[in-house]
């Protein structure tokens, strides 16, 4: 296991507008479980994010303090890997928000959404795009991972739909595919 000093720790806390998790604080053992309920694993931190900045400084905390690192989108994955052991957990459920452009129909998702966030914004302008079957998968896992839903045989995978994506790299970099 890793030790990570406690003054890292307070500064990273002082560096974030999300929030940072800690063994024993309140909402620790909520953030560090998934809709597998047969994972379960003891991340040393969750941090959860409230935007692209809270992920990089995430990133490259990890990165200096030699954390193991996953990332929790929507909560759903069924493999696991959204959580690890003695690690940071960078926890985007937070970070749920769906903008919808009716007129250029394109959707605009944060890495935290889920199919219900999406259809519920996107129905409200008589728009859907390929999706998975169950509403409490995250888009963001769904879409890496090709996503097929009820829509996908005439319309594809849910990763054909994806026009572009604001993406942290392991260095902490955002970049724009």
């Amino acid at each position: 296991m890793v030790s990570v000093s406690s003054s890292a720790v307070e500064e990273l806390k002082a560096a974030i507008r999300g929030q940072l998790l800690l063994p024993g604080d309140a909402g620790f053992d909520e953030a560090r479980s998934i809709w597998n309920a047969m994972i379960d694993r003891h991340p040393a931190m969750v941090l959860r994010c409230a935007g692209a900045a809270d992920v990089r400084r995430g990133v490259a905390f990890a990165r200096d303090n030699g954390l193991p690192l996953a990332v929790r989108g929507g909560g759903h994955n069924i493999a696991g890997t959204a959580l690890c052991d003695d690690g940071l957990v960078i926890d985007l459920s937070l970070m749920k928000s769906v903008h919808i452009d009716p007129a250029a129909r394109r959707a605009y998702v944060e890495p935290g959404a889920t199919l219900r966030d999406f259809d519920h914004e996107a129905q409200a302008f008589g728009l859907a795009t390929p999706l998975g079957i169950n509403s409490t998968t995250g888009v963001a896992g769904l879409t890496l991972g090709g996503g097929f839903g009820w829509l996908s045989r005439k319309y594809g995978m849910t990763v054909d739909n994806l026009i572009s994506a604001d993406v942290v790299t392991a260095d902490g970099e955002l970049v724009h595919a």
